[in-house]
């Protein structure tokens, strides 16, 4: 069952081709992990999506309260037996059908599509994972690459060009040549006693799992925190690099290119989190 504009519907075949969505990538959407009816980092999904939709001047309806949404998407949880269990939420936005590249209104629609998964909580993959740079194309940092839109042309030839060359995931650039973030999340490097993750400046998205760490890392006193370009060289230099998304948590990387990485911040930083999520 999916919920389109808060009615539950057996199917996808209530969008035309006509979504604005659909047609023009006019849309954005948040992913967000439940666990036991439970939408973990919620309220920091919900003032990310409400940020986005203004800088993409899309109107907010008066409905469109943290509880209403919340109430909605609990809703489409229980309708697909899902309330008990650990699922993937994505809820989208799309701005209302009509006109070209110019719309001929800015009011909006939601639609709200659950899958269920194996892990309530965060473990730390020990598989092998290797990673390398995408360069065939490049972000160019401003607030529209911050925010989580349909607009992923990028990701996609990324992804294909990883499975291309049996890669597990990609770095990605920007047009001033410092890494990012991953195809799939926001990216970390350990030297030292320093942890360090791109600025916003830079053009990475605004990650809910990258705030979380954030805030976990500036209450550990042994680390230093750092957000600030980080250039390609960089890496090789990196005792660890890891991964972040709301959906694995921390995911350690175990190459890039010849160099090879340990995991033990990782493993800490993951724990300290699966901490914070119980007892939020």
């Amino acid at each position: 069952m999916t919920n389109f504009n808060g009615t539950l519907l057996d199917g996808n075949t209530f969008l035309s081709i006509n979504n604005r969505g659909y047609a023009y990538g006019d849309a954005l959407f948040e992913t967000i992990k439940a666990s036991s009816g439970k939408l973990l980092f919620w309220e920091d999904h919900y003032f990310r999506l409400m940020a986005s939709m203004r800088i993409m001047r899309m109107e907010i309806p008066m409905s469109f309260t943290m509880e209403f949404l919340e109430s909605e998407i609990l809703k489409t949880l229980e309708a697909n037996d899902l309330e008990k269990a650990s699922a993937r939420v994505k809820l989208t936005v799309h701005r209302n059908e009509g006109g070209l590249y110019t719309p001929k209104t800015n009011n909006v629609s939601f639609v709200i599509a659950v899958n269920e998964l194996s892990d309530s909580f965060y473990t730390l993959s020990e598989d092998f994972y290797e990673v390398d740079l995408f360069k065939d194309y490049y972000v160019s940092p401003s607030l529209l690459s911050t925010l989580k839109s349909n607009n992923k042309a990028l990701n996609i030839v990324g992804s294909i060009y990883a499975k291309d060359n049996s890669l597990n995931n990609c770095l990605v650039l920007n047009t001033n040549k410092h890494v990012v973030e991953a195809l799939n999340g926001n990216v970390f490097l350990v030297k030292g006693n320093t942890i360090k993750t791109p600025a916003l400046t830079d053009g990475c998205l605004k990650g809910v799992m990258r705030s979380q760490l954030l805030e976990i890392i500036k209450l550990i006193p042994e680390y230093e925190l750092v957000e600030d370009s980080i250039s390609p060289f960089e890496l090789q230099k990196a005792d660890e690099m890891f991964i972040t998304n709301v959906m694995v948590g921390i995911q350690p990387v175990s190459k890039y290119r010849k160099k090879t990485f340990k995991n033990e911040v990782s493993k800490s930083l993951l724990q300290k989190l699966n901490v914070k999520i119980r007892l939020s």
